[in-house]
C-alpha cells in the first residue's frame, strides 16, 4: 500500500469496539435517567452513598472519580433536592451522609430505569453481538475470581 491509497477500515481493536459500545450504553442511559432528573454520575453518586454508610467524601471522590471539591459540591446538590442528608459536623470531621426516603426511592425507580435500557442493550431483542458481549461481561463480574 502506497501514501497515496486511500486509508481502509479501522483494524479490529477491542480498545476501540468497547469504546464505541459505551457511547451507546452511555446515551441509552442518559436518555432512560432524563426522566427522572438524573445523570449518570449523580446515580453513581447517590448509590456510592447509600451503598457504602460512612464512605468519607474522600471515598466517594475516589469510587467517582473526582475531586474531593466536586464531591462535596455534588452532595450539596443532593441535599438541595431532599436525596440525601448530611450531618458532617465541620469541615475536616468524618462525614455521615445517609440517603432520605426520597433519594430511596429516586434510586428504585433508577434501578427499573436502567434495568429497561439494559434490556434495550443486551435482551434478546438485541443485536447479538451485544447480547453476547453483555453476557461476557457479566460473566467476568460474577465469576468472582
Amino acid at each position: 500500500m502506497s501514501d497515496h491509497d486511500p486509508p481502509g477500515p479501522p483494524v479490529t481493536s477491542a480498545s476501540i469496539i468497547v469504546l464505541t459500545l459505551a457511547r451507546r450504553v452511555e446515551n441509552e442511559l442518559t436518555t432512560a435517567l432524563a426522566p427522572l432528573d438524573l445523570t449518570i454520575r449523580r446515580l453513581g453518586l447517590l448509590g456510592h452513598i447509600a451503598g457504602l454508610p460512612g464512605a468519607s467524601f474522600s471515598d466517594l471522590a475516589r469510587m467517582q472519580g473526582i475531586t474531593v471539591q466536586s464531591v462535596h459540591a455534588a452532595v450539596k446538590a443532593l441535599q438541595a433536592a431532599g436525596l440525601v442528608r448530611d450531618h458532617t459536623a465541620r469541615a475536616g470531621s468524618a462525614s455521615t451522609i445517609e440517603v432520605t426516603e426520597e433519594g430511596r426511592d429516586l434510586l428504585r425507580a433508577a434501578r427499573k430505569a436502567v434495568a429497561a435500557a439494559d434490556e434495550r442493550m443486551f435482551g434478546p431483542d438485541a443485536d447479538p453481538v451485544q447480547r453476547r458481549v453483555g453476557q461476557a461481561v457479566l460473566a467476568a463480574f460474577l465469576a468472582g475470581d
